[in-house]
């Protein structure tokens, strides 16, 4: 297969449709199949027992707060790698998937040790003992399963920076499907064959297996594809690690993990919090945080394949493609998250069904969707302009962004919200719909001061380039 790109520049918000979209459907699949694996999880412990979703909701906070910032870090190769696409210096862009694997070898040794011994979430959460026994079992077998998912991320993001998002889609749908059985299996347990009821340990011992099959996957499709020859990806085993490209990628890494760290746990801190509300609250939420995260694989997926179009014209020098298809990308995003966040509002009732039978738990989950069609629609603009700042690698300001709005606006002020502290809150904001509702606001204003900063950042690169233009020598 050829590892060319497109030479035309799109010329048109139809023609920049034509090219996102070919890129964001593998990867809109493969981000369902990820958010599956917790949504499976959900759905299994539902029916187990209150307790372990209670355990699942916190776990799984815990969990995501600890992989999420350290895979911003991994996945930041991703524009590195498709601005040497770009400019067709394939051994380069190759050289920089041996460092991200690098980095994803150190992060996990922090993480893991954070999941081993998690009692900073602890402390947060305040759960009952017998909800913190079973989060401390659930983490523990986490820990085996990080730093496969951190070397997957790295496999995601080479591959999605070269346009080949296809080969990310199948090993994360094979993943599923060997996770389905193994999370069922262990959950409710096999009489017939001796295994053991697990509760929601069962699922973290699943997903363990599942994400070390991925990486096994992945490791034989790069050295059986020829598609992947041209980048020297070499078999002679794991490059020594180069400072200089460990050094660009840190530089990019940090503020984007930092920058994606916040806006996870401005919204996964939410479940450690409500848990000091009951079993009840929390699984009212861990449902509608479940629902909301679905809906935001479309603008990732978008998002993604716009940022990797963008990097890839950077590189290629053809500066004005990549200003209108990121603007383009924006503005898709956008219209289609408010389309599916109203469409999900209208049918609300038939969808928290799906998950639960429980009166109490739906009792709890339906007044929180009241902001979804807002929510949704925030989420998707800040996502995608965050990515188009990625590919112009541009990541400092963005996390300073994310730090005021989603943790001081939405984090914060949901706490001040939900748990009236200042004895002013409504009865309507108390509880979990507090969090919710700061967490909405904190989404608009970040929506807001990162598609400024887009505009800014293109404008000021179409002056300079005009500038240039009229002082060129004909």
């Amino acid at each position: 297969m050829s590892t060319t790109i497109a030479a035309s520049a799109p010329s048109g918000w139809r023609d920049s449709a034509s090219r996102i979209l070919p890129l964001a459907w593998p990867v809109f699949i493969a981000q369902l199949a990820v958010i599956a694996f917790g949504t499976l999880d959900t759905l299994l412990v539902a029916r187990y027992a209150a307790l372990d979703l209670a355990a699942l909701a916190v776990g799984s906070a815990a969990y995501i707060t600890v992989f999420i910032g350290f895979m911003g870090v991994v996945v930041a190769a991703g524009p590195i790698v498709g601005q040497f696409f770009g400019a067709r210096k394939l051994p380069e862009a190759g050289h920089q998937l041996h460092q991200a694997v690098w980095l994803a070898l150190g992060l996990s040794i922090i993480g893991c040790t954070l999941l081993v011994f998690p009692w900073p979430f602890m402390a947060l959460s305040q759960a009952a003992p017998e909800v913190e026994a079973k989060v401390r079992q659930y983490l523990l077998a986490l820990a085996f399963a990080l730093p496969a998912a951190l070397l997957f991320a790295a496999y995601r993001g080479f591959n999605n920076a070269v346009s080949r998002p296809k080969a990310v889609m199948v090993i994360q749908l094979a993943g599923l499907g060997l996770k389905l059985p193994l999370s069922a299996a262990l959950v409710f347990g096999v009489p017939a064959v001796g295994v053991p009821e697990l509760g929601v340990l069962g699922c973290g011992i699943a997903t363990a297996i599942a994400m070390w099959a991925q990486v096994l996957a992945g490791l034989w499709v790069l050295k059986r594809d020829r598609f992947y020859a041209p980048f020297a990806l070499g078999g002679g085993g794991l490059r020594p690690p180069d400072r200089q490209a460990l050094g660009a990628q840190l530089r990019l890494g940090v503020p984007m993990g930092a920058s994606i760290l916040i806006e996870v746990t401005g919204f996964a801190f939410m479940a450690i919090f409500i848990v000091r509300l009951g079993a009840t609250p929390v699984a009212g939420h861990q449902l509608a945080a479940n629902m909301v995260s679905v809906l935001f694989m479309l603008p990732l997926a978008l998002g993604n394949a716009t940022g990797t179009l963008v990097a890839q014209r950077i590189g290629a020098r053809e500066l004005q493609a990549a200003r209108r298809i990121g603007w383009h990308g924006l503005q898709i995003g956008v219209c289609l998250a408010a389309v599916v966040g109203a469409l999900i509002y209208a049918l609300r009732h038939s969808v928290v069904r799906l998950y639960t039978d429980d009166a109490a738990v739906i009792a709890a989950a339906l007044p929180l969707l009241a902001w979804v069609a807002l929510f949704h629609t925030a989420d998707a603009a800040q996502c995608v302009a965050s990515f188009v700042l990625r590919a112009y690698r541009i990541a400092t300001l963005p996390m300073l962004i994310f730090a005021v709005s989603l943790w001081g606006v939405g984090l914060g002020g949901g706490y001040v919200l939900a748990f009236d502290v200042t004895g002013l809150t409504p009865d309507a904001l108390r509880g979990a719909r507090g969090f919710w509702t700061a967490s909405t606001a904190g989404l608009v204003l970040a929506a807001l001061g990162l598609g400024g900063l887009l505009a800014l950042v293109l404008r000021r690169q179409a002056r300079h380039e005009s500038e240039r233009a009229a002082t060129s020598p004909l």
